[in-house]
């Protein structure tokens, strides 16, 4: 068996590709850009082959040829801020680089599922009321608040067009906050916003935690998260790929809804951090309040379920973190005349 994996270096792709690894896959193809994402991340084995490029890019496509029996597709450019700041390079990098791989692959024979990796955050609905699970099969609004849920939003338009017209096995897989080890804040380059560095909040509070820093509240917390561990993320899009119906989506989401600033608090706990919570306002371009996703198709579907709750998993991100603080703050370090600028 072999698997390409568009964005393999990145946070949730390196971990995917370590799973496949360990699984016996003979051959893994990675391309990645390092826009967001390390080198390091990529695993050294010689069944793994790194291609240095953007999936957009015509002479990487012209060497994908028909020998893949999976394809995942998580590039992606890293996210809200950042896409606000520079929105053709979230056109770019973020769906470009989606319809040029389902335009490439669209005729493949052996290629029994290409998994794209949405976004179940974008489609939840703007709210600060009680909160209902979303479902896969609900709305789909045109009011969002970046261009990079836009695009994630029209790639997954794309991975439909392309199964009904051309067949293209697609299946979308749609996250939910993910968080674990692998996530190095500031990896790749700058990309015109501290939230080059600052840029998800669970490994951004755990290394202040580590730090002693003030973990900084929006909106003083108020808002509610799903957050999933990223070994039951690469394991849901296994499953995708494995058991998915080509066509659909599956949510792929823990189900329990969490404050920021219980987030907050299990992180100083379990890091046994002296930090302290700075109440701030909320963030003027985000309307995103309560919410959380629907389990309840992936499991009937796909048996897919999420295993690790939260507070085994802060552990273990806290652990890595700890391990890994010279390559982080090695990559923070790169940011700093960027971020002084902008002080």
């Amino acid at each position: 068996m072999s698997a390409l994996v568009v964005g393999g270096a990145g946070f949730v792709g390196g971990n995917l590709v370590r799973e496949l690894l360990t699984r016996g896959e003979e051959r893994v193809v990675v391309v990645d850009n390092f826009l967001s994402s390390e080198p390091e991340n990529v695993p050294e084995d010689p069944r793994v082959e790194l291609r240095e490029s953007s999936i957009a890019d015509d002479a990487i496509l012209a060497g994908i040829d028909d020998e893949f029996d999976y394809v995942f597709h998580l590039a992606t450019y890293h996210g809200n801020q950042s896409s606000i700041a520079d929105p053709l390079a979230d056109h770019e990098h973020n769906l470009l680089t989606t319809l040029k791989l389902f335009e490439h692959v669209k005729s493949f024979q052996r290629l029994e599922m290409l998994v794209y990796a949405a976004s179940g955050c974008t489609l939840a609905p703007h709210t600060y009321g009680e909160a209902e699970a979303v479902v896969e099969d609900g709305p789909v609004p045109l009011d969002l608040d970046s261009p990079y849920q836009i695009s994630k939003v029209v790639g997954e338009f794309y991975a439909v067009y392309y199964h009904r017209m051309h067949g293209l096995p697609t299946v979308r897989a749609r996250f939910q906050n993910v968080y674990g080890p692998g996530e190095i804040l500031g990896a790749g380059r700058w990309r015109g916003t501290p939230a080059t560095v600052w840029r998800n909040v669970t490994p951004t509070f755990v290394y202040r935690a580590l730090k002693g820093l003030p973990l900084e509240l929006d909106n003083e917390g108020r808002a509610t998260r799903d957050f999933i561990y990223v070994g039951d993320i690469v394991e849901g899009l296994l499953a995708c790929a494995e058991r998915g119906e080509p066509g659909d989506v599956y949510n792929l989401a823990s189900g329990v809804e969490t404050t920021v600033r219980e987030l907050a608090e299990s992180i100083i706990e379990v890091s046994g951090s002296s930090s302290e919570l700075e109440l701030g306002p909320p963030r003027d371009w985000d309307r995103s309040g309560h919410r959380f996703g629907s389990t309840e198709k992936a499991r009937r579907e796909l048996g897919f379920e999420a295993g690790v709750p939260l507070d085994e998993g802060l552990r273990h991100t806290v652990e890595w973190t700890r391990q890994n603080l010279e390559t982080i703050d090695a990559c923070i370090e790169r940011h700093a005349a960027h971020m002084a600028a902008l002080a």
